[in-house]
């Protein structure tokens, strides 16, 4: 409660209270509770009008009510009468209740605001205060609407008291956090910056908050406070602890504002001007060297200070990234922090030389740190900051440390903590990949580590190691004896019986000369381990053995005779029991010629980012939905950018054979349905999808499209459900949804050229979506995380297709659980088929209740038309002879723009293909310029479209072309693909 003045406590509160606590069971407490109500009750609706101390004394009842869990339906118009009063008490215990128990949606929220305008305009700063900490603890966009242009004109007018200022500050920061579209700054910006340079540095303080929210979304329209910021900074780093005696904590001189300072510079690049940047230069140089002198005082709160101020400095160093001299020194201070006595620091300094190896100036310098890091690893006890540790080993490895490093990081393995042990693992293949001089060395890596910690070894890591086996011919050979060998340890790990299993069954013959390892013997170790595995085991040693016959025709009677058997061909799982049966009689029928066709060697994959270090970068994600994917720069998590080229080789090898490494985010692959091959898909489908053979072959429909990601009631179900469907929810009209959030084009924009990463996400709910796309058809995931601790209740989800869209995009979405419980996650399947060609996106709708208030937001789905793209590859001629067939000027869209990203080779080619459409290899004249064909599915037609992308390095320019058959496809993929450079 509010702390009230002598004399004017309230004895009435002070009783029920005391009552309360003196109830001896729950029964007696809520009587109690009754009774006062009921009393409450009486009061306010007697004839007798009561004064402000007994409406104070009740309001305040029904606020401790409020807070013990009951709830309270009535009182609000007294505590709005008590905003009116000139007693300050009276006026806090109002506002106090207002914040509490008023939400946006109350009929009461006018008289409020009018209530909140007089004290706001009453110039009596106490008033101002609280009529501005009630804004900023309601902060709903209404009072945003009603405040946001009078808080400004409050925060920089010259006659406006320190303290009111300092609350008027923090009042906007909380209603831009909340509704950034309603607060502009616009012709109050320079005056806000101004404010670093106010004698008060508690209005400073309160001001930087602010302008650091704001610099971080405008940096161009508060660029002007860097040298206001590097000039406060100066005089506080070089005062004495004396001159700022009000703000020194423990002989360090304003340490929050200071640090508060050096995060706002972290917003900008290093300044342009010399002497600015020189006077900066200067002040971190000070704080290095003040990190040096002996302590003054022995404190923990000192050296807590002053720690403080000097990592959020080596932050800015290591953002500016463009001064070796500091980055040295900083380095060889956090050096120093290794081996301190607190663990607090030596977790910090982990953390920050993380950060520093990846510079180039200071990489060097970190790895003379390594036997320290390497003793850290073994000896600290502190779970967590063996796990810096690691990371940190992981950063500074290059190809002069890489032996010792992986050795290290394995020898630890064993005796790691089992919450950082899958973490490890990946880094170590990683690690072990990305330096391998000699590939035997890599193939015993990875071998050791599934003997080390087989638990942990997630499928991505044995998927790289077959991957890179089959692409490298002089390493198959050592990789069968290797993996023969490791084979035969009594007590063999299941993820080391798949690549024995997958890898004998491809390069058996090249150990086969020996008598040790010959044909049969390769067999029975396989066919030992057999009862001991899994089903999907089990189905890829089935798909191995078939390999064997090919590869040996000797063993074809012993294998035949396990296949017939009743434990094959009977065998209560109707996959294994499918697989015996077809393999059975595909060798008993099939011709040696027609054998070796349909199980030829796997050609090699295409080159593609590893599937493991996208796995390290998931686990490495912030939030409980999949991962925040948000760069583009990741070619495997663009748009098809492994789908669409797995299915590119496909074609080129006539083998079902989606790459390993295709499939960053855990997307399935698809298993095409190959008549001809029906044994070699099956193979590949075993190694390389995630739910096993059986949940494969279930997920995937009779057009082949691809299958249920993670929802196990969606892959039996049709890609497009009927109206008939008892789960589906026809799509409906917008009626009474609010617009989409203004942010909605940028987050749309986002996914163009890419499937998977995170929608949408605010302090309350974080939205992860995944789709896929197969010719005029797509199935999307959305995952609706609660980042609360508290549920969310009457959660409801709508898909509606705005005016036209609905004759254009046919959706059909199932419905989604009405209970989220805090911290948990629910999914939502949205299937969508595309009629005809179309320019809008669909509009998704959530509404939930949080603590009571209503919840409503509208998003754009990211569907866009060229989603449908299917990639088209042309030989130079044939592109020509179709470019000049389009050159109608409806035909045509061209835009000439600024590039406003980096012009990276890679990102571009990255980009080019998630848009979905094949990247055509050497038909340009010019080899600078990029050209891409594709074929937009849509159930009325198919559209042709042909790009060419121009790009102007020296004058950061692009010109895009597009031709496409129908006019509005051009102008639409061209509005689009503008957006992304």
């Amino acid at each position: 409660m509010p702390a009230v003045s002598k004399g004017d406590g309230m004895r009435g509160l002070a009783v029920f209270i005391s009552d309360i606590r003196n109830c001896k069971s729950k029964e007696a407490e809520i009587k109690r509770i009754n009774k006062e109500l009921a009393n409450i009750r009486s009061k306010f609706k007697g004839d007798k009008a009561l004064d402000g101390y007994s409406k104070k004394k009740y309001v305040c009842k029904l606020l401790f009510i409020f807070l013990l869990g009951h709830d309270i339906d009535f009182g609000h118009m007294e505590a709005v009468n008590l905003l009116s009063s000139n007693k300050y008490t009276e006026k806090q215990i109002g506002y106090l209740f207002i914040s509490v128990l008023v939400n946006s949606n109350s009929e009461l929220i006018r008289l409020i605001n009018n209530a909140i305008k007089n004290d706001l305009s009453s110039r009596n700063p106490t008033f101002m205060c609280l009529a501005l900490h009630c804004i900023a603890n309601v902060g709903s966009r209404e009072m945003a609407e009603a405040f946001a242009g009078e808080i400004p004109r409050i925060l920089v007018a010259g006659d406006t008291m320190d303290s009111v200022k300092q609350s008027a500050a923090l009042c906007l920061l909380r209603l831009y956090k909340a509704s950034p579209d309603l607060v502009l700054m616009g012709e109050w910006t320079s005056r806000v910056v101004h404010l670093l340079n106010d004698q008060h540095m508690g209005v400073v303080t309160a001001a930087i908050s602010l302008i650091t929210c704001l610099s971080s979304k405008n940096p161009d329209e508060f660029k002007t406070c860097v040298s206001l910021a590097v000039s406060r900074l100066s005089r506080i780093v070089s005062s004495a602890s004396t001159d700022l005696q009000d703000y020194t904590y423990y002989f360090v001189p304003a340490p929050w504002l200071s640090c508060k300072l050096l995060r706002l510079l972290q917003c900008y690049p290093p300044p342009e001007d010399g002497a600015v940047k020189g006077r900066l230069v200067e002040c971190l140089e000070t704080i290095l060297n003040k990190a040096q002198e002996p302590p003054k005082s022995k404190k923990v709160q000192h050296s807590n200070a002053k720690n403080a101020i000097l990592f959020e400095a080596i932050s800015l160093i290591i953002h500016y990234d463009s001064e070796p001299n500091l980055l040295v020194r900083a380095c060889n201070q956090l050096g120093q922090f290794l081996q301190h006595r607190e663990t607090n620091l030596r977790y910090l300094a982990l953390e920050s030389m993380c950060t520093l190896a990846s510079s180039e100036f200071s990489h060097e310098a970190v790895k003379t740190h390594i036997e320290t890091v390497i003793n850290a690893l073994k000896t600290e006890r502190d779970v967590s900051v063996r796990q810096r540790a690691a990371d940190l080993l992981y950063a500074m490895c290059d190809r002069s440390n890489a032996k010792q490093i992986v050795a290290e990081m394995l020898s630890y393995l064993e005796t790691a903590d089992y919450s950082i042990r899958e973490e490890m693992v990946l880094k170590v293949a990683i690690l072990a990949e990305k330096y391998a001089v000699d590939y035997s060395w890599y193939v015993d890596t990875i071998l050791n580590l599934i003997r080390i910690a087989g638990d942990y070894v997630s499928e991505e890591v044995w998927y790289r190691v077959i991957q890179i086996v089959i692409n490298r011919d002089d390493v198959q050979g050592y990789a069968a004896k290797t993996v023969f060998e490791a084979l035969q340890a009594p007590a063999c790990h299941e993820n080391m019986v798949k690549v024995g299993g997958y890898i004998l069954g491809e390069f058996g013959n090249l150990i086969a000369g020996d008598p040790r390892s010959s044909p049969l013997v390769q067999f029975n170790l396989l066919h030992s381990k057999f009862h001991l595995c899994s089903v999907p085991t089990r189905a890829l040693l089935l798909s191995a053995y078939i390999k064997f016959i090919n590869l040996f025709p000797e063993t074809k009677a012993t294998i035949q005779e396990v296949l017939r058997s009743d434990s094959q061909i009977r065998n209560s799982d109707v996959e294994l029991q499918q697989r015996a049966v077809e393999y059975l009689k595909l060798s008993s029928i099939a011709s040696t010629d027609v054998l070796a066709t349909v199980l030829e060697e796997m050609p090699p994959f295409p080159e593609r980012e590893s599937s493991i270090l996208a796995k390290l970068k998931k686990k490495k994600g912030p939030g409980a939905v999949s991962v925040e994917l948000e760069d583009g720069k990741e070619r495997g998590e663009l748009n098809g950018g492994g789908d669409r080229a797995g299915d590119a080789a496909i074609a080129a090898s006539n083998a079902s054979t989606p790459s390993p490494s295709a499939d960053l985010l855990g997307l399935r692959s698809a298993a095409p349905v190959s008549g001809a091959t029906p044994s070699a898909g099956s193979l590949l489908v075993d190694v390389f999808s995630e739910a096993g053979p059986a949940a494969t072959s279930a997920g995937v429909n009779d057009d082949g499209f691809l299958s249920a990601l993670h929802a196990p009631e969606a892959s039996d179900s049709p890609l497009v459900e009927g109206p008939g469907d008892s789960d589906s929810a026809p799509p409906t009209a917008a009626s009474e949804d609010p617009a989409p959030l203004p942010e909605s084009d940028e987050l749309l924009n986002k996914f163009v050229c890419k499937n998977n990463g995170v929608l949408f996400e605010n302090q309350l709910l974080q939205i992860g979506i995944k789709s896929e796309y197969r010719q005029n058809l797509g199935r999307m995931y959305l995952f609706y995380g609660n980042k609360t601790s508290v549920q969310f209740v009457s959660f409801n989800t709508t898909v509606s297709c705005p005016g036209e869209l609905q004759s254009q995009l046919n959706v059909q979405t199932k419905t989604v659980e009405p209970l989220v419980e805090g911290g948990a996650q629910v999914q939502q399947v949205i299937n969508i088929e595309c009629l005809t060609d179309f320019i809008d996106a669909p509009l998704l709708n959530i509404k939930f209740r949080y603590g009571g208030a209503l919840q409503n937001i509208s998003l754009k789905l990211p569907v866009t038309i060229n989603k449908f793209f299917q990639p088209t590859e042309m030989a130079a001629a044939d592109f020509f002879q179709r470019w000049k067939q389009l050159s109608q000027p409806q035909q045509e869209a061209q835009k000439i723009f600024k590039a406003s990203h980096g012009m990276d080779t890679e990102v571009l080619k990255a980009k080019l293909l998630g848009l979905g459409t094949a990247l055509l290899e050497n038909v340009d004249p010019n080899p600078e310029n990029y050209v891409c064909a594709g074929v937009i599915q849509t159930k009325a037609q198919q559209v042709g479209c042909l790009l060419r992308l121009e790009p102007n390095a020296q004058a950061q320019m692009y010109r895009l072309t597009l031709r496409s058959s129908k006019d509005t496809v051009s102008q639409r993929v061209c509005d689009l693909l503008a957006e992304q450079f």
